[in-house]
């Protein structure tokens, strides 16, 4: 694509920025479920459910996600650093797709046990989840690949982690666009006066997110010719967000909101 191309490109995506970037945008996408929280460890925990169980119908994940809160008693955080043995006994039916309660008690123990405990071990000055996307880092990474690895391996460092859960935790190392993931790093790292992400992580620059590449995404990057790729992989989610740096070379992340929202119409 030449400089005329890509310039065209650019200002059609800036208009639908506009068009998608807005509080309107929260209420029928799985963001939505974050956005009920004002203290920062449950905007956290409810947006990394919120997150990994978006994939399918986002009607479907918006109420798997509230059925989540409910048993969680509303209260995320407090749910995971001081519930009892008992009261995952309510949790025992929860299942959204191929996500189970196998799973869901993995979450709970892996959150649980960075929120009281391992947080510490990365010098955290409170119990951020950030501290476990940010260990494996290099101050000068591009992006967030060495983050993804490492948040990977210290998810499932927990003795006994089951096999069967690490599917839906993905990682650059297997090739993964890491969609999920990316996408909840959107959430907590980008900021701008819009207000549809948070920006409440601040160890993570906005340069270094990852476009998240979900179907939609990449259907539309392929029309656009900002990618030419079948797979959606990690490499094609690198190639895309290197091109929108060419729009933005400090948020080109924002316009996953753009490209999201041309796909789903």
């Amino acid at each position: 694509m030449n400089k005329k191309e890509l310039t065209a490109v650019k200002s059609f995506l800036d208009r639908e920025l506009k068009r998608h970037n807005q509080q309107g945008f929260i209420e029928k996408d799985p963001i939505s479920i974050p956005h009920r929280f004002s203290q920062k460890a449950d905007i956290e925990i409810a947006g990394f459910f919120a997150a990994i169980f978006a994939w399918g119908n986002r009607t479907t994940i918006i109420n798997k996600c509230n059925e989540l809160m409910a048993l969680m008693d509303e209260a995320p955080y407090q749910f995971i650093v001081d519930h009892k043995d008992n009261d995952l006994k309510r949790l025992l039916a929860f299942k959204h797709r191929t996500f189970n309660a196998t799973d869901l008690l993995h979450f709970i123990r892996a959150l649980n046990h960075h929120y009281t405990t391992g947080y510490r071990l990365f010098k955290g000055q409170e119990p951020s989840l950030e501290h476990a996307f940010t260990h494996g880092m290099e101050k000068n990474d591009p992006d967030m690949g060495n983050g993804l690895v490492a948040f990977h391996n210290y998810f499932f460092s927990l003795d006994e982690s089951p096999d069967r859960t690490k599917k839906h935790i993905s990682t650059p190392h297997n090739n993964s666009s890491c969609k999920r993931l990316n996408m909840y790093l959107r959430w907590m790292v980008r900021k701008d006066a819009a207000g549809v992400d948070f920006g409440i992580w601040k160890n993570i620059r906005m340069n270094q997110l990852v476009c998240p590449m979900d179907v939609h995404v990449q259907r539309v990057a392929c029309r656009l010719n900002l990618i030419d790729a079948e797979k959606s992989d990690w490499k094609t989610a690198i190639a895309l967000t290197e091109v929108l740096k060419q729009f933005d070379p400090k948020d080109p992340v924002k316009y996953d909101l753009a490209l999201f929202g041309l796909g789903v119409g």
